[in-house]
């Protein structure tokens, strides 16, 4: 009788062992340009194996551009972006089903990049000149407003579309006149230095009265709807991933390089690599988030920010800044 008994339990103990474990969840994530130092925790997460940890199973895929990036979560192609937060206000305010479920560059490292061989020391001096930009890219959301600060005349400044390949070659040569360009004050003065270029001036958006949230992890709305485990897991995963960053800068590039090649796992490459990293670890948190805490949403910031895009960037919006974004997500 002990032994009838038995058998069935041995069956199923037997049928439970051979069936596979669950698979983890396959997510994409947009980067918001190619890789570079800031995406370096992303790197050192599916490297370590954070992400397989919080079971995610992690496609990184570089951008083109914030505004790029986000508009491919809006329509499904990408789970979730890495991009300006500002970007994905002016497309959630028109409509796009995006929002932010945590912050990773808490200020912003916007700025214009000019060659120091062209006379050009502040933003006054840009008035007639030409200037490189990427069509998308969240750096161009505030620059109307940096020249506005400066009293710099409408119309005076000539902005040129490139495509981000070209970008940093096009400012050095010059391209259409181009005395500088906008970017990122964190990832490009290293890239032009790299590409054989002088160190460049860089002229911070903050100077000239424009503070804002820099970059956001954000999904669609219906993602976090349907499946808010899995945000809450990526979030987590990713919070784990940067603060391990923080802890270990060097094994989080050498990740990337893992992952990356090329000169990227170069020693050139990630000494250029390293330079922006020190950037974005510099900004984690702002000013306001006292309690340190990573990849929270303060509202004063976020209410600030949306005050200058409804005053000096056109937005339209009768939704709080609270709309925009979920603290609800964070570990």
């Amino acid at each position: 009788m002990k032994l009838r008994l038995l058998l069935p339990l041995v069956a199923v103990a037997g049928f439970a062992s051979a069936q596979p474990a669950f698979a983890a969840d396959k997510v994409r994530l947009r980067l918001n340009w190619m890789y570079y130092g800031s995406h370096a925790g992303f790197a050192y997460g599916k490297d370590k194996g954070i992400y397989d940890k919080h079971g995610i199973d992690l496609d990184i895929r570089s951008g083109n551009g914030s505004g790029s990036a986000h508009r491919l979560v809006a329509n499904g192609d990408s789970t979730f972006s890495y991009g300006s937060c500002a970007s994905m206000v002016n497309l959630a305010a028109q409509g796009a089903p995006l929002v932010s479920v945590a912050v990773i560059d808490a200020e912003g490292t916007d700025g214009i990049l000019v060659r120091p061989d062209t006379g050009v020391k502040t933003v006054s001096d840009l008035a007639g000149k030409v200037l490189l930009t990427t069509a998308n890219a969240g750096v161009n959301t505030f620059f109307p407003l940096v020249l506005r600060n400066a009293k710099v005349p409408d119309g005076s400044v000539k902005m040129t579309n490139v495509a981000e390949g070209a970008l940093v070659t096009g400012y050095l040569q010059g391209t259409g006149g181009a005395v500088g360009m906008l970017g990122g004050l964190d990832d490009k003065p290293s890239e032009i230095v790299a590409a054989g270029g002088a160190k460049p001036i860089g002229l911070s958006y903050a100077d000239y009265g424009v503070t804002q949230v820099g970059y956001c992890i954000v999904t669609n709305t219906a993602t976090l709807a349907k499946t808010p485990d899995l945000v809450k897991r990526f979030v987590a995963a990713t919070i784990e991933s940067y603060k391990a960053t923080e802890a270990d800068p060097k094994a989080a590039i050498d990740a990337m390089g893992d992952i990356v090649g090329g000169t990227m796992n170069e020693d050139k490459g990630k000494a250029q690599a390293t330079d922006v990293l020190k950037v974005t670890l510099g900004v984690l948190y702002s000013k306001a988030n006292t309690e340190k805490k990573l990849g929270l949403h303060v509202a004063s910031d976020w209410d600030a920010m949306l005050d200058l895009m409804k005053t000096y960037n056109g937005l339209k919006t009768d939704k709080p800044a609270s709309a925009f974004y979920t603290n609800a997500e964070l570990p």
